[in-house]
């Protein structure tokens, strides 16, 4: 398949799904423009490749746009299969997808309510959330996990990308509320583990240099 030309990343220094797209392209080592969107006045070149949703991330391919991380981080594993960020047995790959799903909807959706909210409503997606990232940890250890720093082992794969940036974010989060832990080393080792050896790799680390520049 004949490699792409142009590759530019519209997206957000506030936006921790962008950040996702670029470690997996860096990962791969796939050289790409950069293009940082003012989310409050959207450029008419962003809002012409992603109509729909009007969100970042949006990563464009030789002129064809593709919305949504988690859409784009499987397109960007099956245009640059090496190094893979998934594995190649369909089934494996049907686990590591289900849980990428999973974090998706169940985690990134109680952490947002948990940011938004306080009170009653706080305090149960606080319960929510502890409740499946305990899940997660249970089942990556079961399903996925073989032996090595990362979740997928020896390399950093998907859920790598997906779960490791969110370290830094949940540790913040914990500040505004009043002792509780949102990730505790104790009750979910495996991913905690993991997710401090994922913000130590050179792609992690590069890209916060980079996004400075765009830092309010």
């Amino acid at each position: 398949m004949p490699q792409p030309n142009e590759i530019k990343l519209f997206g957000s220094v506030m936006s921790g799904f962008c950040y996702m797209v670029h470690h997996a392209l860096k990962l791969k080592g796939v050289e790409y423009d950069y293009i940082e969107e003012d989310l409050k006045n959207k450029s008419e070149e962003f809002l012409k490749m992603n109509p729909v949703h009007k969100k970042v991330p949006t990563l464009v391919v030789d002129g064809k746009p593709i919305a949504e991380s988690l859409v784009i981080l499987q397109y960007i594993d099956e245009t640059w299969p090496e190094p893979p960020l998934m594995p190649q047995d369909p089934y494996q790959k049907s686990k590591v997808l289900f849980w990428a799903d999973f974090i998706y909807q169940k985690l990134v959706s109680s952490a947002y309510t948990i940011r938004k909210s306080e009170g009653e409503a706080q305090a149960k997606a606080i319960d929510e959330f502890l409740t499946n990232f305990k899940t997660l940890e249970e089942g990556i250890s079961k399903e996925v996990h073989s032996e090595g720093p990362f979740i997928h082992g020896a390399q950093p794969g998907l859920l790598d990308v997906i779960i490791g940036p969110r370290r830094k974010g949940l540790k913040h989060l914990e500040q505004g509320l009043d002792g509780v832990k949102l990730v505790d080393d104790k009750k979910t080792p495996l991913l905690c583990a993991c997710m401090d050896e994922y913000v130590k790799i050179d792609v992690v680390i590069d890209t916060a240099e980079m996004m400075k520049q765009y830092a309010a």
